[in-house]
């Protein structure tokens, strides 16, 4: 096995020898996710996720990676309340994939449906949904959590698919938010990436057709208009409606259910 998957802190391959009594309780507490700045989405996701998240870029493993803005500050997550809820009506895959995850192998190319074991909802008392039955059969449960890893290992490829082609245009490029509390303190996010619209604009006509056919022209001007967004997190860290004004520059430096 390869590094461990984001979140989990025990990834371990699904098996009836090793699971056979597993269960788990249906989740209601998202705490395991309170220190996440951000988490990656999809492209399928950009349309549902822009109306409640900015929608940036980050580097990871050397190439840009869509993710949800859920904090300003390191460490920081603002859709979750006191009891652990989320606190946004979209939440997003990769949070509702969890417990539940591919890994790679070493064989390139493969991967492995895994849970990760250190998940507080685990427990072999019966409580929730059953991963094997009595004769250590994979449940209809299991079976939908496999689909939906599979569903969302698809889409990642085609979201990299995506970010290389933007790359290769050369449109991604290092931005810096500022963002300023109604009391007037300014907090600055750096290290983010964004499509840089002057040079959308400067992409000639048989560029933006291609991008337009595609309909990547489309997930690039969800995530231009989903920055707003940023204006409402402010809000949400001072609890106002009104607590905030945002600048974005550039720098020189780099709730639904889970449906399983």
């Amino acid at each position: 096995m390869t590094k461990q998957p984001l979140l989990s802190q025990r990834a371990v391959p699904v098996s009836a020898q090793r699971h056979g009594d597993w269960c788990l309780e249906a989740r209601t507490d998202y705490r395991f996710v309170s220190r996440s700045r951000s988490v990656p989405l999809t492209a399928g996701e950009f349309s549902v996720a822009a109306m409640e998240y900015a929608i940036v870029f980050a580097a990871a493993d050397g190439t840009a990676q869509p993710a949800a803005v859920l904090g300003l500050g390191a460490d920081e997550n603002l859709y979750l309340d006191r009891r652990g809820r989320w606190k946004a009506r979209y939440l997003p895959a990769f949070v509702r994939r969890y417990p539940f995850v591919f890994s790679p192998t070493e064989d390139e190319g493969r991967w492995i449906l895994c849970i990760d074991e250190a998940h507080a909802g685990w427990n072999r008392e019966g409580r929730g949904s059953r991963l094997f039955d009595a004769s250590r059969n994979p449940t209809e449960y299991l079976g939908r959590a496999l689909k939906f890893a599979q569903e969302y290992q698809r889409e990642s490829q085609r979201t990299r698919a995506f970010c290389a082609r933007l790359e290769e245009l050369g449109l991604i490029r290092p931005m810096t938010a500022r963002l300023r509390h109604a009391s007037g303190r300014e907090v600055a996010m750096t290290g983010l990436l964004a499509v840089d619209r002057e040079r959308l604009k400067a992409l000639p006509g048989e560029a933006l057709s291609e991008l337009a056919q595609s309909g990547e022209l489309e997930l690039i001007y969800v995530h231009l208009q989903s920055m707003g967004n940023l204006d409402r997190m402010v809000a949400r860290a001072s609890g106002s409606a009104n607590a905030s004004q945002s600048a974005l520059g550039d720098v020189g430096l780099a709730t639904e259910e889970p449906l399983y």
